[in-house]
């Protein structure tokens, strides 16, 4: 698959997970506040997509032709700067 058809699965899984879920910022507001209980310190938003991100090599690094796995990274990174500007183009 060519880069540019990548970043188009990518963008078409953004979409279909925003359609899915919501507004990713107010998701990941969501599981942070979850994860600032349960762990016992504030997370914020940004840092849960880091998380997501690290958690996404973690397992390619067990199955690195994981096809999915590019694709999710990807998608979390890319939603980093929508959810420290809070807002969906």
């Amino acid at each position: 698959m060519s880069a540019a058809r990548f970043l188009q699965r990518v963008a078409q899984v953004l979409e279909d997970r925003g359609a899915a879920y919501g507004d990713p910022k107010v998701q990941m507001q969501a599981i942070a506040q979850r994860w600032s209980i349960t762990l016992g310190v504030t997370v914020t938003p940004q840092q849960v997509a880091l998380c997501m991100i690290d958690l996404k090599l973690a397992r390619l690094a067990h199955d690195p032709n994981y096809a999915d796995g590019p694709i999710d990274v990807i998608g979390y990174a890319a939603l980093i700067p929508e959810i420290t500007r809070g807002s969906r183009s």
